[in-house]
């Protein structure tokens, strides 16, 4: 049963500003006031180091039961992510998988203790001129983390999500802000968290939620006193003007912000003489899936004019034009795409013909072309327009395609579709990339995250604010954690780990 309430320190409590949700009928929100944005704050801080004492196998039991309690309500947590949403039930569920499986890998992370990065240098009294000391290094939990609700995953990336399930995991009290396009969702989660934390014995200010539809319970969370740390998925805007926020504190805290992609695949002579129609297809797929609401949605193909580019525009125009109409996530994401497109109209030739959305909050799928002289000029074109908003550019050589990719600004992905016959070309844009982007594939198409421990999701700004942190995976706990070195410390006051 959703409250409508925010859960601070144990407590579900109300406020006088309500907000009326627009997809659950007769269903209200509670504005979280700056005071219990503070109250949160304050309790979050005060059961730090209890929590954070926990032994890691108590972690780990309290994160596989979340995942438990996520799944008890599952079936309410998927009929509420539908109305809130438009997503369908198939993604949700799969979504839920997703989450709870996240819980659960951290949960056999710290079961063990690779990921402390410990580091043991013995004593060496008699060396000279000087001895040695000994010197022995752990991680530790950096404090309490604000985590900041994605609007396209409702489950997975927000309030149960890889953030916070990598922070409860390092030890960090988590305060979740909950993104107002699925309030009744994340209520939800947090009332998975909230019954494990009973179950678990937990303090109470090891995870709150609070909800806000503005800027202020936000900015109000990244500027306390408390908070030490923050995690952000979203728009390049938003996300700015947060990580502006922590930077300007007095005592200044890192921000690990997901704030935009183009994803740009770099289609090879090879590759596209031999499959360029089959390429057309897959990036039509691709490009469309969920609307393109996704952080890695390639945007832009990058090819050689000619037959072959010919042969996969025609593909995957035949592909967008056929493909079904998808609701957008909230009214704002579909009228900023809307406007994307419009504003690509301006710039480039259109080559897609899908006619005109039918529903409400429907936006349907667009291709464009240009030539990369042009696309190189006009930086707008390097800027997502969040949805299935595709461009060809079309480079006269392989130096201007090698040119092009040194323009190109920080991304999620990168992708090269080559043959044998291309390693020569790709092994003189492999250096290149490797710059720009957190993950590079071959032969593939980016949309899809792997949850494991290779995965890098993240990549130079303005992709992330973090070139060194990934928001999937288990690197992911990194961000929570700091290193402290102990020398000469007797060992009834080490670590554990450290101890021995």
């Amino acid at each position: 049963m959703i409250l409508g309430q925010n859960l601070i320190d144990g407590k579900w409590v109300g406020s006088d500003n309500l907000r009326a949700s627009d997809d659950l009928e007769r269903q209200s929100f509670a504005q979280a006031t700056a005071a219990q944005v503070d109250e949160a704050c304050r309790a979050a801080r005060r059961d730090f180091r209890a929590y954070s004492g926990k032994s890691r196998p108590k972690r780990a039991v309290f994160l596989r039961a979340i995942a438990e309690q996520m799944d008890v309500l599952g079936d309410e947590i998927t009929r509420t992510g539908m109305l809130e949403t438009g997503l369908p039930e198939a993604r949700l569920v799969g979504e839920r998988g997703r989450t709870t499986g996240q819980l659960r890998m951290f949960a056999d992370l710290i079961e063990g203790t690779g990921y402390l990065d410990i580091r043991k240098d013995g004593a060496l009294p008699d060396r000279t001129p000087l001895p040695r000391p000994d010197l022995r290094l752990t991680h530790k939990a950096i404090g309490p983390v604000a985590i900041f609700g994605a609007s396209n995953f409702p489950l997975a990336f927000s309030t149960a999500g890889g953030d916070t399930a990598s922070a409860l995991a390092a030890g960090c009290p988590v305060i979740v802000k909950g993104h107002s396009a699925h309030a009744g969702t994340a209520e939800l989660a947090a009332q998975a968290i909230a019954k494990a934390i009973e179950l678990c014995d937990m303090p109470a200010g090891t995870f709150q939620i609070v909800q806000g539809s503005g800027r202020e319970v936000g900015s109000a969370l990244v500027q306390h006193p408390e908070i030490r740390a923050v995690g952000f998925t979203g728009s390049l805007a938003g996300g700015r003007a947060l990580y502006d926020l922590c930077h300007a504190r007095p005592h200044p805290i890192p921000f690990y912000g997901e704030l935009g992609s183009v994803n740009p695949m770099f289609c090879l002579p090879a590759a596209m003489d031999a499959r360029a129609a089959e390429i057309g297809v897959g990036w039509a797929a691709s490009l469309s899936m969920g609307a393109g609401q996704f952080c890695t949605n390639p945007g832009v193909a990058v090819m050689l004019s000619g037959p072959d580019a010919d042969a996969l525009e025609a593909a995957c125009v035949t592909a967008l034009n056929q493909t079904a109409e998808q609701k957008m996530l909230t009214d704002g994401i579909h009228d900023a795409y809307e406007q994307g497109v419009r504003a690509f109209r301006d710039l480039m030739s259109e080559v897609t013909s899908c006619g005109t959305a039918a529903g409400k909050r429907v936006a349907l799928p667009a291709l464009f072309k240009v030539n990369a002289e042009e696309w190189i000029a006009n930086p707008e074109l390097q800027h997502e327009v969040f949805g299935a908003a595709g461009i060809i550019v079309l480079c006269d050589d392989t130096d201007q395609m090698v040119g092009l990719a040194e323009e190109l600004e920080g991304q999620l992905t990168l992708t090269l579709h080559m043959d044998d016959a291309d390693h020569e070309l790709a092994s003189t844009l492999m250096p290149i990339l490797e710059e720009k982007a957190g993950r590079l594939l071959a032969n593939g198409f980016p949309t899809g995250v792997e949850v494991c421990s290779a995965m890098m999701h993240g990549g130079p700004y303005p992709a992330s604010t973090d070139v060194r942190a990934t928001s999937v995976g288990t690197l992911g706990i990194a961000r929570w954690l700091r290193p402290v070195s102990y020398q000469n410390m007797p060992g009834a006051l080490l670590p554990n780990e450290l101890q021995g």
